[in-house]
């Protein structure tokens, strides 16, 4: 596997945050998600790893870390782990609904990309997303890998309020809303299931580098999978895949 050419700085007192280059891509995610397997077999238990598009923060959930004794360490442990490590990662399908109930602006987005609002859904819904992070909002997924021709700038000026389970475009990303919230992206369908439980055991049941498929339903199917969340009894779709 590729060796990137790593930094890492100081995050408080408590915190390593672990950089690689500044560039969106899959092979850096992958390596990320390699090298953060590696430290959750090499660290202690009281440490909280939290990788995102280009770096892994360690965060210390005792004392304080002697910065320059364990970035030696770190640095050594990427070096000298290179062997390809197989993580599990998963698929997961999610419901959409595209009624323009929901879908404010699929209409707008659709006539600005000079195809019909039947076009986009059919692109956004046939694509597979990577989960390049999780953050903004608790569970809010950032996600990439949305097909050119469908890339959509941002509004230029953001609602007040955007629905929980809104699924929206901006800029090469989409995503899912998992509560109400201000915001800035164009909305063109809705999640019935919530993606954040702040009670559950995982309150975010995906994780950075797992994959999204959106699957379009119906209005009918919509309230009924939004019945089946709101009493935890909807399980979505998962297929796991070989990193």
């Amino acid at each position: 596997m590729k060796s990137y050419p790593i930094t890492l700085k100081e995050f408080g007192r408590k915190g390593i945050l672990i950089e690689w280059p500044n560039e969106v891509e899959e092979a850096i995610l992958d390596d990320i998600i390699r090298f953060k397997s590696i430290l959750e077999e090499e660290l202690n238990d009281n440490i909280e790893l939290v990788p995102a598009y280009n770096s892994i923060a360690i965060i210390s959930n005792n004392g304080d870390f002697e910065f320059e004794k364990l970035k030696k360490e770190l640095l050594q442990l990427y070096k000298t782990n290179k062997a390809t490590l197989r993580t599990q990662r998963t698929l997961w399908k999610l419901p959409v609904c595209y009624d323009t109930e929901f879908g404010i602006d699929l209409e707008e987005v659709a006539l600005n990309l000079k195809m019909t609002s039947s076009e986009l859904i059919e692109i956004h819904s046939s694509n597979e997303y990577r989960v390049f992070g999780i953050g903004f909002l608790p569970g809010f997924m950032y996600l990439g890998g949305l097909p050119k021709h469908i890339e959509t700038k941002r509004k230029e000026t953001p609602r007040l309020k955007v629905a929980k389970g809104a699924v929206g475009l901006a800029g090469k990303q989409t995503g899912i809303y998992p509560q109400e919230s201000p915001g800035g992206w164009n909305i063109i369908g809705n999640c019935p299931i919530p993606i954040f439980n702040a009670n559950a055991e995982k309150p975010c049941f995906v994780s950075v580098g797992d994959k999204i498929k959106f699957e379009s339903i119906t209005r009918a199917e919509y309230e009924l999978h939004k019945i089946e969340g709101e009493v935890g009894i909807y399980k979505p779709e998962k297929i796991l895949l070989d990193a």
